[in-house]
């Protein structure tokens, strides 16, 4: 179920999505939220240097890997404008984060790109369910998922 301070927080990611795009960047956002309701880590996509591997719900994983504990860590939330692609999820799944919640989600941005005529990535779609076990996972959010995909149209094809 999606609360009113899950969208707060996804709506921040919205925010780092935005970033990335005004930096001619994939437009991707993820928070790091403490099980107190704090903001630990936040970032943006990083992939426009020829890096895709510098995604932030990756960054996210690592920074919680060297700076929270094992406990700390199982009670955190990751928020994210996008769900979680199979890389990102098995970093979340081998840190042992808690919760995910996306505002849009693979099958969603996959669509979009079909119908942008964007060629599909070399990695496959995968939902977070199929890559990690016991993870509570919440998403798509329709009121925001249209928002996602007007700035991955605004990237792909510079029209808003």
């Amino acid at each position: 179920m999606i609360t009113n301070t899950d969208l707060k927080h996804l709506q921040h990611c919205i925010e780092l999505a935005k970033t990335a795009l005004a930096k001619g960047d994939e437009p991707f956002g993820s928070v790091l939220v403490s099980a107190d309701g704090e903001v630990l880590f936040e970032d943006h996509n990083h992939v426009a240097g020829g890096d895709h591997t510098q995604h932030p719900e990756f960054a996210l994983s690592r920074w919680a890997a060297v700076n929270m504990t094992t406990e700390e860590r199982s009670k955190a939330t990751v928020y994210t404008s996008g769900e979680h692609c199979p890389m990102c999820a098995a970093a979340h799944g081998w840190v042992g984060l808690g919760r995910i919640v996306y505002a849009s989600s693979s099958e969603q941005l996959g669509q979009w790109l079909n119908e942008m005529g964007v060629a599909p990535s070399r990695v496959r779609n995968l939902s977070i369910q199929e890559v990690i076990r016991d993870t509570a996972v919440d998403g798509p959010v329709p009121e925001l998922a249209e928002q996602i995909r007007q700035l991955h149209q605004q990237f792909y094809t510079g029209k808003q």
